[in-house]
């Protein structure tokens, strides 16, 4: 069986190709590899790189920019070895460069472009999708141009594609609505960018999703009413949204009412106005939520109102100032007839048995002004001593329990002190004897025989209330009790009884010089000297 042979490795077939090759290897010796070449280079000068001023300057160097296939490199880092400026801005994320390099566009071939003969473009765009966002200013709302026009990059970067002014944006925007843009500009001046960022956010903008809704009246002015002189995203949103910031000069209560206008007044209008009391150092409670404004405000005058009791209820005053003026002692706002009465924050205050008596018992016919304090008003029926013990009750008694008294004697005109603090008060007390009693000793204490009389009533001149012995002699004494020089007695430790065994009166020597028994003044002598 005989086989067949591929035409293509037939030795006709094969010297047929290796003529051919030669003859192409030879072709592309002759012409300096131009044979390759999609095109003529770009010969526009620009700055020196390299030693060279454009492209066309390499020659037939396809090496400078296309790399062999073995040595790993791209054309994007041979363009760099050149263009080193460039790669500093790619490093620069808010440059042109930079923002190619973040977006994904990594290769230099996308927008720059070769072969295109010697006044070629290097820079074609067309092709590719540059993400403008990413310079802060998005193409959103520049899609085409008026009418319908596609827009094109040389329509904003008329002179660089790396440059722009906002000068731009003037002159085609007042080409669309000169009476806007130019009122928009002195309003808020000509940095289009500080506010605007490409998504015409402002064209639809709607309030009533910011911070501050508009609503009522507050619909109807300018933005720039509210807005003035702001120049920045953020000078429209640090706007002072407190009222007094833009009604201060239409205040027409002149501050009385502080500066939050809100508290009464809403954005539907000034009139009407609700004004909530409680928010006011006078909280409007009970009755007091139902009166009209001018009873209290009269004459529409607000500040400095009277907030007592008494300036507005002096009339209503059914106890004729008997109480003084503090009606909310006893009453509240509620009513009028339900009053309570706190009688601890009067001068006389109820306690003990005080508090279970009724008003009318010590306030007779109604009358509260002036009523006595003293016990004896009230209890003058209930004094027992008969007045003995004056009118003072509470001296011994209390509110809280009658039969329970105690006396002070220390408080009376006769203290109790010494053999005295024990004695029975019947004792003295007599037949239950209290007023008018003599504080005089003699009263209890008779003058004893001995004394014969002679010292009289005053038994406090010798003797004290500890004890009635030791007692103390401080009458002077004749003679012979004193020496010859009146300084003193001189019959030292003798007592009273050694020389007057019976009487004061009667007196002997003998009972001490009994070698004296001849001399006169003997025991029995009466009033005799002991010469």
């Amino acid at each position: 069986m005989n086989s067949k042979r591929l035409g293509c490795l037939s030795p006709i077939a094969i010297l047929s190709g290796f003529t051919a090759l030669i003859i192409l290897l030879a072709i592309e010796v002759i012409s300096g590899n131009s044979i390759f070449s999609p095109g003529a280079l770009n010969a526009q000068a620009g700055p020196m790189l390299g030693g060279i001023t454009s492209h066309a300057d390499l020659g037939k160097d396809c090496g400078a920019c296309h790399p062999s296939l073995l040595s790993g490199r791209t054309m994007s880092d041979l363009c760099l070895t050149c263009h080193s400026n460039i790669q500093a801005e790619i490093q620069d994320s808010t440059s042109l460069h930079g923002v190619f390099a973040k977006s994904g566009v990594l290769t230099c071939q996308s927008c720059h472009t070769e072969h295109k003969g010697p006044n070629g473009p290097l820079t074609v765009m067309s092709s590719i999708s540059f993400p403008h966002e990413t310079t802060g200013f998005a193409l959103t709302a520049h899609q085409t141009r008026s009418p319908g026009v596609p827009f094109m990059c040389s329509d904003c970067h008329t002179e660089s594609i790396a440059r722009f002014d906002q000068q731009i944006c003037t002159d085609c925007h007042r080409t669309l609505d000169i009476v806007f843009t130019t009122a928009h500009r002195l309003e808020f001046g000509d940095d289009c960018l500080a506010c605007h960022d490409g998504h015409d956010r402002f064209s639809d903008f709607d309030h009533s999703k910011a911070p501050f809704a508009l609503t009522g009246k507050h619909l109807g002015p300018a933005c720039s009413a509210c807005h003035l002189d702001a120049r920045t995203v953020a000078d429209l949103q640090n706007t002072p949204a407190a009222c007094e910031s833009c009604h201060l000069e239409d205040d027409a209560h002149q501050g009385r009412f502080g500066a939050n206008c809100g508290v009464c007044h809403s954005p539907e209008g000034w009139e009407p106005a609700k004004f909530d009391h409680n928010l006011a150092a006078f909280k409007l409670e009970g009755q007091h939520a139902s009166v009209k404004c001018e009873q209290c405000h009269l004459n529409g005058v607000f500040a400095g109102t009277p907030q007592d009791c008494y300036s507005c209820h002096a009339q209503d005053d059914e106890h004729n100032g008997q109480f003084g003026k503090d009606c909310a002692a006893c009453h509240t706002p509620q009513t009028w007839d339900d009053a309570k009465v706190d009688h601890n924050l009067f001068a006389f205050k109820l306690e003990g048995q005080h508090a279970r008596v009724k008003c009318e018992q010590c306030h007779l016919n109604g009358v509260f002004a002036g009523t006595p304090q003293d016990c004896y008003s009230c209890h003058a029926q209930d004094d027992e001593h008969n007045g003995q013990f004056g009118k003072d009750c509470a001296v011994c008694h209390t509110p809280t329990n009658w039969e329970n008294a105690t006396f002070d004697h220390s408080l009376s005109a006769f203290p109790l002190t010494g053999a005295h603090v024990n004695v029975a008060c019947q004792e003295c007390h007599v037949n239950n004897q209290f007023k008018g009693l003599s504080s005089a000793c003699v009263n209890c204490h008779a003058d004893p025989p001995f004394h014969a009389g002679a010292f009289g009533n005053a038994c406090q001149s010798c003797h004290n209330t500890a004890a009635w012995a030791p007692a103390s002699f401080n009458l002077s004494h004749p003679q012979p009790a004193v020496d010859e020089h009146g300084s003193g007695i001189f019959h030292g430790g003798a007592s009273c009884r050694t020389c007057h065994p019976s009487t004061v009166y009667t007196y002997t020597c003998l009972s001490c010089h009994s070698d004296n028994q001849g001399g006169e003044g003997g025991e029995g002598h009466e009033g005799g000297d002991d010469d």
